[in-house]
């Protein structure tokens, strides 16, 4: 059996890497994320992840284990995903300033002929942030490949007041979910 990871994010291969999972490949699902309209978060992640599952299981073995996820960051029930430029971050950035939202994450698998999703939730609560800060964060680079234009792992951090739930799910890979949903498929790692 060959694993797949099916993304090109640093912090999924180096969460993967952090649970004793060495040998397996990236294929990076290349195809634009459209999240389908009219569905829960928890619906939206699920369709996301099991799309680029899907896409990245036609390059494999019929063998071969496929992780793929989504992560999305909602406050009151409206999606951010990855900023399109440094003022949508910004903009992102002061939305959530002084709030909690939610980040989602699905986790899709496929092996064998097996197909199981699962999401999870994870309550995020800012303090308040200057417009200074703001601005020279974003100037960083960082939020530009994240969802809610921010790094739990990296700089953003400290805008973080609390959290309530799993704090990999933040960075884009819920590794309990994770390891359960791979134990119920009879993969054990």
């Amino acid at each position: 059996m060959k694993i797949v990871l099916a993304s090109g994010s640093p912090r999924r291969y180096e969460l993967l890497k952090m649970i004793g999972i060495e040998n397996f490949e990236v294929i990076a699902d290349t195809a634009n994320e459209v999240l389908p309209p009219g569905l829960s978060p928890e619906q939206t992640v699920n369709k996301v992840a099991l799309a680029k599952a899907k896409n990245v299981s036609k390059l494999c073995g019929d063998d071969d284990l496929i992780i793929a996820a989504d992560t999305e960051v909602y406050l009151d029930g409206v999606p951010f995903g990855k900023p399109v430029n440094e003022d949508d971050a910004v903009d992102m950035l002061k939305r959530l300033s002084g709030r909690c939202h939610k980040v989602y994450t699905g986790i899709a698998l496929i092996y064998a002929g097996t197909v199981t999703t699962g999401a999870e939730v994870t309550t995020v609560c800012f303090r308040d942030i200057s417009d200074d800060e703001i601005i020279n964060y974003v100037k960083t680079g960082e939020p530009m490949d994240k969802a809610g234009a921010y790094g739990a792992q990296g700089r953003g951090a400290v805008f973080i007041e609390r959290l309530d739930g799993d704090f990999f799910n933040v960075m884009g890979l819920p590794i309990c979910r994770l390891t359960l949903m791979l134990k119920r498929i009879g993969v054990v790692i």
